[in-house]
């Protein structure tokens, strides 16, 4: 059976819950959903646009990541978390510009509320 290893970065926005940054099986890592928290000013407000939240998000998981020694491009597969997927095509312009070749698989689903009134969460799983 894999060992289950946590992730906990130092540089990380911190977690807002009984929860870990991430936790690696085998030759896979499960990254929690990240919502746009600034890790240099946790209580500071969030972004007041889609666009520089989804920035922010995608800031947080690159952080992740490269404390593991990986970057987007070995991330295998998204959960993206909206309150209005009305701002469906502001949050894609974002994310394409950083996920710009094979593209991970990807789900997006409309939710009624994300922690601190964030209007995007994203969750990543990543292949080492």
């Amino acid at each position: 059976m894999p060992t289950k290893t946590i992730i906990k970065p130092a540089k990380a926005a911190p977690a807002l819950g009984p929860y870990n940054h991430g936790v690696r099986v085998g030759d896979l890592l499960f990254c929690a959903g990240q919502i746009p928290i600034d890790p240099e000013h946790p209580q500071a407000p969030f972004p007041a646009s889609i666009q520089g939240q989804t920035e922010r998000v995608l800031e947080n998981i690159r952080v992740i990541l490269e404390d593991q020694g990986l970057n987007l491009g070995h991330v295998v597969k998204t959960t993206v978390f909206m309150v209005n997927l009305g701002d469906f095509a502001l949050m894609n312009e974002v994310y394409a510009r950083h996920f710009k070749s094979e593209h991970p698989a990807r789900s997006t689903v409309q939710v009624t509320a994300l922690p601190r009134g964030a209007q995007v969460e994203i969750e990543v799983i990543a292949h080492y």
